[in-house]
């Protein structure tokens, strides 16, 4: 059976244990969690933390999830596949943490075309290393130069190194 990539949105009460509460449906249903973006510091309208969860799953599992949610009581405010069919790794040298990830990560993430699945840092062991970071990164079929011009942008702004991924070259 084949698995595809889906995204739901969640708004959770700000109390321990909420967000491990909430990927119950996810996990009795076997889906596989891809990523998980848990916007503490950000309240929606109704005082609730907003989250996003990434996951794989068959049509049937997604079904149950879907159920599942609707049955655990959680608010949930969009569900769907993911558009996101393209990935791709990008690397970040220079001073990444010290030029606030956090803001890196959101900038991105704002990208109306890519999803973050995940990000590892590495801080420099010393004063004089540079830091760096490396995002695996998916984006709608043929957005990925889109992608990739916002995180020149950014990186550029931020005095940051962007290692790309490479790419087929058109001929």
């Amino acid at each position: 059976m084949h698995k595809s990539a889906h995204t739901i949105r969640l708004e959770l009460v700000d109390e321990p244990g909420s967000l491990l509460e909430a990927l119950k449906p996810i996990v009795a249903n076997e889906g596989n969690l891809l990523s998980i973006y848990h916007e503490r510091g950000k309240k929606s309208p109704r005082g609730r933390v907003p989250v996003e969860v990434d996951f794989e799953a068959t049509d049937r599992q997604y079904n149950s999830i879907i159920m599942a949610f609707r049955r655990s009581g959680f608010t949930v405010v969009e569900t769907g596949k993911s558009q996101y069919s393209e990935e791709f790794i990008v690397l970040l040298a220079g001073d990444v943490i010290e030029t606030d990830v956090t803001d890196t990560i959101e900038r991105v993430r704002d990208g109306s075309n890519v999803s973050v699945i995940d990000v590892s840092l590495t801080p420099g062991q010393s004063e004089d290393e540079i830091s760096g970071a490396r995002f695996r990164l998916a984006t709608q079929e043929g957005k990925m130069s889109e992608t990739l011009e916002m995180l020149r942008e950014i990186t550029e702004e931020k005095g940051l190194k962007l290692i790309e991924p490479l790419t087929e070259v058109e001929r």
